[in-house]
């Protein structure tokens, strides 16, 4: 990893590091962060030579070299004081709440309006609408490209940044088109490494945030910031993890849920922890509580599924969406939480 010591470099500085790199079967790729740009080095780093030759630069601070797989997401990378912006808010600067419908119905987009005005209210910071959804069957509602204009519709009203989740090229140009603040990769494609590269290359230099969620079946925690790594890598440093609960299921909820892994991710990564618990225990019952327990372990923020009337909601919201009311209570007592955990660590 290449540290200038301005904040970026000129144009005729990267074309000179760049041919020095190439002479090694290394390539340089460019990561803006808010504050500078560092430079990822790609391949092997480890050839002396060309670390004495970039070093010999006046332009240059410094090279590290680091040991871990995952050499950008690294909790010891230089971008460990990188700051991820979405909206007005910082995220880890206070507890970053995306809330909305699991689908947004393209034959009543009002209800949808009405959760992102109900949630903004509620105290979210960002809102969530399934503008196309991953479906089990192929006989099941997939979404509407049409949804895209009222969740679009819903930022203009409310002000606030939107998520929504992207499956394949078609729909990652589409809500790049319409520059989707988060956009969300699922628990299918969470290892779709193409998907992951595409997505990064996409968005590089630009401030779209990507929510990973971990895969359903994914193993050990250094695989999901390694699938992180690709979004990096290909140039967009701005990724938060999304623990959703994994296999084998729990009886009584969805999945199982795993936000008590939070603070090993927090181990191994400067990337913020963003806990859904809507999917983790499928349930609105037991959303709440889940939600707090996330908090409790140290999450950066949650993404809650969130609808005016569930039960005329589409996709999951009829089973595991929680009422605005209930949303403003739960966000309430997450800011005590809050508080308290970030008290704790201070001491």
């Amino acid at each position: 990893m290449i540290i200038p010591k301005e904040p970026k470099l000129t144009d005729q500085q990267l074309e000179e590091i760049k041919e020095i790199v190439n002479e090694y079967s290394c390539k340089l790729q460019p990561i803006e962060g808010h504050h500078r740009t560092i430079y990822a080095l790609l391949g092997e780093e480890r050839e002396q030579v060309m670390i004495n030759r970039i070093l010999g630069l006046d332009y240059i601070d410094r090279f590290d070299a680091i040991d871990s797989p995952y050499k950008l997401m690294d909790i010891h990378s230089e971008l460990a004081n990188h700051q991820i912006r979405v909206g007005s808010s910082i995220v880890g600067a206070e507890p970053f709440i995306i809330a909305g419908q699991c689908t947004i119905d393209p034959n009543n987009p009002n209800y949808f309006l009405e959760t992102a005005h109900a949630v903004k209210e509620a105290g979210a910071k960002a809102i969530r609408g399934g503008v196309w959804k991953p479906r089990t069957m192929p006989y099941s509602f997939q979404g509407d490209d049409r949804s895209i204009k009222t969740l679009i519709e819903a930022r203009e009203q409310t002000g606030l940044p939107v998520d929504t989740e992207v499956m394949d090229e078609h729909q990652l140009e589409v809500a790049l088109e319409a520059q989707v603040d988060i956009l969300q990769i699922g628990t299918r494609n969470a290892l779709n490494y193409s998907l992951l590269k595409k997505i990064g290359e996409k968005t590089a230099g630009t401030q779209t945030t990507v929510l990973l969620k971990r895969s359903r079946a994914m193993g050990p925690i250094n695989e999901l910031i390694a699938a992180a790594e690709y979004i990096a890598a290909g140039g967009n440093p701005n990724v938060m993890l999304c623990p959703r609960g994994t296999i084998p299921q729990v009886d009584g909820y969805r999945n199982n849920p795993d936000e008590s892994i939070t603070p090993l991710i927090k181990e191994k990564t400067w990337a913020p922890v963003i806990v859904d618990p809507s999917h983790s225990v499928g349930r609105a019952k037991y959303v709440s509580a889940a939600s707090m327990a996330a908090m409790a372990y140290g999450a950066d923020g949650l993404i809650i599924e969130t609808h005016v009337d569930p039960k005329h909601g589409i996709g999951d919201d009829p089973k595991q969406s929680l009422k605005p009311e209930e949303l403003t209570t739960l966000i309430k007592n997450i800011n005590m939480i809050w508080e308290v955990t970030k008290k704790k660590a201070l001491v």
